[in-house]
Order: structure tokens, then C-alpha cells, then sequence
């Protein structure tokens, strides 16, 4: 929700997607918003920060989350539709602290409601789409699509926005966001970036929290064994061979990510710096191996998590500015 969601967010992705360099997570990086320094393996059951930019609450605290959550999502609901009304400038004020960090944009609830209005003016009609919405410990992500038309997921842009609590306000705010891809999709895939297509048993879909910890643990180590390590094996041990991909230049399934780790691509080292994990999604926020703490991040990645296996996976890749 930062206010630089501007024409460098809406290049076209032709250079990675002539790549096939984001066949699973952000292997080709733009101007995102600044990363938190949240550590993504923390070994207890809380958030572990380096510095107050970080999440630090209880990750098995279930009732303060959906507090959190539901606060969120009033940015949504009661900001977004008319962000230039006296309602939604009186809703964002009673959400986002005064003094609340927008990464990239206007500090406090002046920063939301400017975001706003600028995809109101970039997109004629616009409304806001929430996919999916995670909380844990202190901090709130939201997939959301940025649309005239909520019918169709093959149009406007694809949207993750991180956002932490405290005292019952936003307090700190990241944003990333992409074109969503129109035409046939590289991939071949007929899934959209935002479609769930995976069925999980009854017992798997309402996880409790400990499992949830479990499942963040479980995909943090999977991506970081692959984007850091370069360790395709964590294919064979960690993904369902047919997981469903919705990134649009890559095909379903674990065969087409081995055949380009193992054809020669060079791919820098990144690793997640802070995750959530919420139901059966595991969310991770990328940036490169040794970057600053200020460095932005380089991707948005959710994980549907069953079985002790990884089956389904959407990102968001803000585009290259140059």
C-alpha cells in the first residue's frame, strides 16, 4: 500500500518471463518496499526481531490474530472503496497509528489513503480483492488483486501487503505489487495467480497453531534449502510432484523447476526473512542473501502446506525498474 504502486509497477515482466526466472519465488528482483529485519527460522514459538521493524508477537496467541486480521481488513472494506470521503479518512485514522511507518510512502494514516487514491487513478473502477489474509504473532498479510473487474483474474495487479500491529493500530506497513499477466499465460497452466485450486481433507483444512508454527518452520527451511542452498533434492523430499504453480511463466509440478536449476541458470542467493503461517499457508518474504536491512524485498511467496508436503504456491515479483 506504499504510494511508489506507479509505472514502474506496471512494466511488463518480458525479461523474466523470456527467463523462466520465476519459476517459483522472486529469481528476478525490482523495487519492493523495505523488508523487515525479522529473522524467518526464529527458534521459539514467537517472532524474533533485530530491531523494532520486526514482528514480536505470540504466534499461538489465536484470538489476539483474528483481532489483528480483522483490523486489517477494514483498510479494505470501509478505506479503499472511496478513499477521498470523510468516512474513509476518519476509519483510516481510527486503524493506522499516527506515527505508522508506510515503507516507501507517507508516514501515518495520510499514507494509506494517498496509496489509495492513486490506484483509484490508475485504474478507472477499481476495487480491492482479498485472496487470502494471514495473521501471526504481530503482523498481517493480505494477496489481494487491484481490479475494475472482480470476475476476471487476468487483469489489473497482484498485490501483497505486510503489515504489523501494535495497540490495536498499524503501526508499520510493506507493500509489494505486479501486473497480473494477460493473454495465454506462459506457463500453460489455465490457473490464474490468484485461483485455489487444492483439496484438502476436512481434518488438514483448520490446523492448530502449533501445526501452523510446524508448517512455517517446514516451508521456510524448503525455500531457503532452494533459493539459498541451491539444494534441488528439497524437490523430491518437501513438494508434491503435481503442485499446483500459479506463477504465470510456470508450468504445475517439480519438473520444470529441476530442469531449470539444472540447466545452468545462475540464480543469486536469497532466503525468507520473515514469514507467517496462517491455515494451511505458509507466507515468505524474500530478499538477497547479505543485503541490508533496509535492502527491499525481493518477493512475496505463499505456500499451501498438507501432509508434510508443499502443494500449491503463489508470489508476487514487483517488476524491474532497469
Amino acid at each position: 500500500m506504499t504510494t511508489p504502486r506507479t509505472t514502474a509497477l506496471l512494466l511488463a515482466r518480458a525479461a523474466a518471463a523470456a527467463a523462466g526466472a520465476a519459476l517459483l519465488a522472486g529469481c528476478s528482483a525490482g523495487p519492493a518496499s523495505a523488508a523487515p529485519t525479522t529473522t524467518a527460522a526464529a527458534a521459539s514459538t514467537t517472532s524474533t526481531a533485530t530491531t523494532g521493524s520486526g514482528g514480536t508477537g505470540n504466534r499461538l496467541d489465536a484470538a489476539a490474530e483474528r483481532t489483528d486480521a480483522s483490523l486489517v481488513r477494514r483498510l479494505f472494506t470501509q478505506v479503499f472503496p472511496d478513499p477521498s470521503s470523510a468516512a474513509a479518512v476518519r476509519a483510516a485514522r481510527s486503524i493506522v497509528a499516527p506515527d505508522a511507518v508506510t515503507h516507501g510512502g507517507t508516514a501515518g494514516p495520510a499514507g494509506v489513503l494517498a496509496a489509495f487514491r492513486a490506484d483509484h487513478a490508475r485504474i478507472a473502477g477499481a476495487h480491492a480483492v482479498v485472496k487470502h489474509i494471514a495473521a501471526d504473532g504481530d503482523l498481517v498479510a493480505v494477496h489481494w488483486q487491484l481490479t475494475a473487474d472482480v470476475h476476471d483474474e487476468r487483469q489489473g495487479e497482484a498485490a501483497v501487503d505486510l503489515f504489523r500491529v501494535s495497540g490495536g493500530r498499524v503501526v508499520e506497513h510493506w507493500s509489494l505489487a505486479q501486473p497480473v499477466a494477460t493473454g495465454k499465460p506462459a506457463s500453460g497452466n489455465t490457473n490464474t495467480m490468484f485461483s485455489d485450486l487444492y483439496r484438502a481433507p476436512a481434518a488438514q483444512r483448520h490446523p492448530s497453531e502449533r501445526q501452523e508454527e510446524r508448517n512455517r518452520r517446514f516451508a521456510v527451511s524448503a525455500y531457503d534449502t532452494l533459493f539459498r542452498d541451491h539444494d534441488v533434492s528439497v524437490l523430491d523430499r518437501d513438494f508434491d510432484p503435481k503442485y499446483l504453480q500459479h506463477n504465470p511463466v510456470a508450468p504445475n509440478g517439480t519438473a520444470a523447476l529441476k530442469k531449470l536449476f539444472g540447466g545452468g541458470t545462475s540464480f543469486p542467493a536469497q532466503e525468507s526473512v520473515v514469514s507467517l503461517s496462517d491455515g494451511d499457508l505458509v507466507w515468505t518474504f524474500s530478499r538477497p542473501v547479505g543485503a541490508s536491512a533496509d535492502s527491499p524485498f525481493l518477493a512475496a511467496d505463499l505456500f499451501r502446506v498438507d501432509g508434510g508436503l508443499i502443494r500449491e504456491h503463489w508470489d508476487v515479483v514487483p517488476p524491474s525498474a532497469g
